[in-house]
């Protein structure tokens, strides 16, 4: 039949759940001549929920060597909840032959599913991935579950000095962004001896709206030996809406 029919056929179909429907789309996403019944097929495997549709999604990622229809079928695994899928996408992230691209969005989609065993996961994945894209996007998929342990584990990153400093300049960005507590933050300044670093906290400050990093600005901006630093930090308070600023800045212009 028509194109136009086909890609109808194949939602049609994907609303009959019976154990024909994943065999039906399959030989449409193996078969079908249009790039687009193909892709759609892809989809609408994601809504059937059975443990048969993840490994078929699963095999289509693993086997396909079409990127559309790979993209698609990470897509489709990230939509469907079962553990099957969870692991698909654990597996294809720890697959060193796989294309970077593709083990990018298996990581960001990993994060879409907040749980502790995911988030494990990443962590521990992080140190056994030599990308840095890769390592990028671990941070940031963990900086979109907020937990306790994530927001040590970035911390920890951005302390560490082995590490890559925009790998770190990141890991600190997001931590502050995912609600580190701001006397972690604070604490941290002293502790870092690289003045990037330095810099980067100073800008993490502005972002928040505790008093404890508007005040941990006027301490920058009125005593730190860095200069730059001064200047970065009394910038970021004219940007703040804090009433104590205003004052801060009239007696430091005022001091002798």
């Amino acid at each position: 039949c028509s194109v136009g029919l086909r890609r109808k056929a194949v939602f049609l179909v994907s609303q009959k759940q019976g154990p024909e429907t994943e065999t039906i789309l399959l030989d449409a996403v193996r078969n079908d001549p249009d790039a687009e019944v193909r892709e759609q097929a892809v989809f609408w495997l994601s809504q059937v929920d059975s443990d048969r549709t993840a490994v078929l999604l699963d095999s289509l990622l693993r086997s396909s060597t079409d990127r559309q229809i790979q993209e698609k079928a990470l897509f489709a695994l990230s939509q469907h909840r079962s553990a099957r899928a969870g692991e698909a996408l654990r597996n294809y992230v720890q697959r060193a032959d796989a294309p970077v691209e593709l083990r990018e969005q298996a990581i960001f989609w990993l994060g879409q599913r907040r749980s502790e065993e995911t988030a494990a996961f990443l962590r521990d994945m992080y140190g056994r991935l030599t990308e840095r894209e890769l390592r990028e996007k671990v941070i940031f998929s963990l900086s979109q579950q907020r937990s306790a342990d994530n927001t040590r584990w970035l911390l920890d990153r951005a302390r560490d000095p082995a590490e890559d400093l925009e790998l770190r300049k990141q890991a600190l960005f997001w931590a502050g962004q995912g609600g580190a507590p701001i006397a972690d933050l604070v604490a941290i300044y002293d502790q870092m001896p690289d003045r990037e670093m330095r810099e980067q906290l100073v800008f993490v400050y502005s972002q928040r709206k505790e008093s404890a990093a508007i005040d941990k600005l006027f301490a920058i901006a009125r005593s730190d030996p860095d200069r730059e630093l001064r200047a970065k930090a009394i910038f970021w308070l004219g940007q703040s809406k804090d009433p104590r600023v205003v004052q801060f800045l009239s007696d430091l212009i005022n001091e002798p």
